[in-house]
């Protein structure tokens, strides 16, 4: 990609895509919810833009009632606060004991953790009664997830995903903020014989394994082995625990790299690198200290943040998969602006709005503005036609994501069978976040952070 340093979050451009970008957002949430049957579950992704249910796992609602919440941090609309207030109260406690899926920290955090740290910061009122319910809400959520635990021969383990115990998804790693929270919050979880388990521990375990099973280094791990090449699944041996092979659920290969995986583990390694500081010494000894657990999770977060960089188009926006195999008729797709129309294969944007605010936060962690830039150029196209949608006619925010390409469950508009055009509520709501993180950034105001809301 070709990163511009000349992009501030204080330039008044800027500042007014955001501005547009939540006034937009602020119309759509408001007409999805009024749409929306809850009896069909929770909103994914949409067709022929109006949204629709994908019985999988219900991970998408927190996305849902989470937006609003949102939009009400950026411009103080208080229809948007309630919004998000009471659909949070009335349909997302099934979602707090969960105990089938690995996605706590998408659902929860996203509802309960933004309303208790838009509480800590002053920004709606500070019922005492209130706050206990959201912080009583985020222990259970963070002790659910923790409860989903693979051991690993040699030592450590992995928060499983819903494939079953032999099965460690890169997208967890964004999902450990609410084991964070939990354990902010003082929580742990209790086991047989009511063993004291540490939700840092599984939180720092999990994170160890996902950088050292997840992610490639270009050190020799196998034929494949390119820097920052990242694995959607990692299987494992659950009668000894032993590290099997790598796996692909919704990438083209193995051995080739999803790029929404990819861009969580760029933003769930940046964000622990960043919670990593907010914590004691005396609580990291246990694992080796903090010098240890930040060199592991650094590297990680750099090693993804460069391969995205090197394999992303142009203008920041990548495509569903670096190994998909209709790249090579796009020609030099590296050098120029993605294309979304192209007859071969489709761009991701949903993986552009998560890389960004993980780009965006490694920059500012590691004091370095390669990263930082980067992150504020694929904000950029994100926030301009042909990826922003602002026709009410179309129930997305975003456009041109894509959900599970080999399942062919994404709506293919023509007879190239490519998908395009379509938004999904993780899209949305990171576009979101990521604008959230940079107009506070722009007017001064408190540095946006999930761990905030523990205090």
């Amino acid at each position: 990609m070709n990163i511009d340093f000349t992009l501030s979050p204080e330039s008044p451009s800027l500042q007014q895509k955001l501005r547009r970008l939540f006034e937009t957002a602020a119309a759509k949430v408001r007409a999805l919810d009024e749409a929306w049957d809850p009896q069909r579950g929770s909103p994914v992704f949409t067709a022929d833009g109006r949204y629709t249910a994908r019985g999988w796992t219900e991970w998408t609602q927190g996305f849902q009632f989470g937006m609003p919440l949102l939009v009400f941090d950026a411009t103080g609309e208080a229809a948007m606060l309630e919004l998000g207030r009471r659909r949070t109260a009335e349909r997302m406690a099934p979602h707090l004991t969960h105990a089938g899926v690995h996605d706590h920290g998408f659902n929860n955090v996203s509802t309960y953790g933004n309303l208790l740290r838009l509480m800590r910061e002053g920004r709606i009122p500070g019922d005492a009664w209130e706050r206990r319910f959201y912080e009583l809400a985020l222990k259970a959520s963070g002790a659910v997830q923790a409860a989903r635990w693979s051991r690993i021969h040699g030592g450590g383990g992995y928060i499983y995903s819903f494939n079953g115990p032999h099965s460690l998804f890169v997208d967890t790693i964004r999902s450990l903020r609410a084991l964070a929270l939990a354990h902010r919050l003082g929580h742990v979880l209790m086991g047989e014989n009511d063993e004291r388990i540490c939700l840092l521990g599984r939180l720092v375990e999990h994170a160890r394994a996902t950088a050292r099973y997840s992610v490639y280094y270009g050190e020799g791990r196998d034929h494949y082995d390119v820097r920052g090449r990242v694995a959607h699944e990692s299987v494992f041996n659950i009668n000894d625990g032993r590290y099997r092979c790598p796996n692909s659920q919704q990438g083209y290969s193995p051995f080739s790299t999803w790029t929404r995986g990819l861009a969580w583990a760029m933003l769930g390694f940046a964000e622990q690198l960043e919670f990593l500081e907010t914590l004691p010494e005396d609580e990291l000894a246990p694992f080796g200290g903090r010098p240890a657990v930040r060199e592991e999770w650094l590297k990680a977060a750099r090693a993804t943040c460069d391969f995205y960089i090197d394999n992303s188009a142009a203008d920041g926006i990548p495509y569903w998969d670096t190994g998909a195999p209709g790249l090579e008729k796009l020609g030099d797709w590296r050098g120029r602006p993605a294309d979304p129309f192209n007859p071969h294969e489709p761009v991701d944007s949903s993986a552009a709005a998560i890389a960004a605010q993980g780009l965006l936060r490694l920059g500012r962690h590691s004091v370095d503005a390669r990263y930082f830039q980067a992150g504020l150029t694929v904000l950029r196209t994100l926030l301009d036609e042909p990826y922003l949608s602002v026709s009410s006619a179309h129930e997305g925010l975003i456009l041109h994501s894509v959900y599970h390409r080999p399942n062919g469950w994404d709506r293919m508009p023509d007879a190239n069978r490519v998908p395009r055009g379509e938004s999904s509520m993780w899209g949305d709501y990171h576009a979101l976040e990521a604008a959230l993180h940079v107009a506070r950034m722009g007017d001064g105001g408190p540095y946006y952070a999930f761990f905030t809301a523990a205090g």
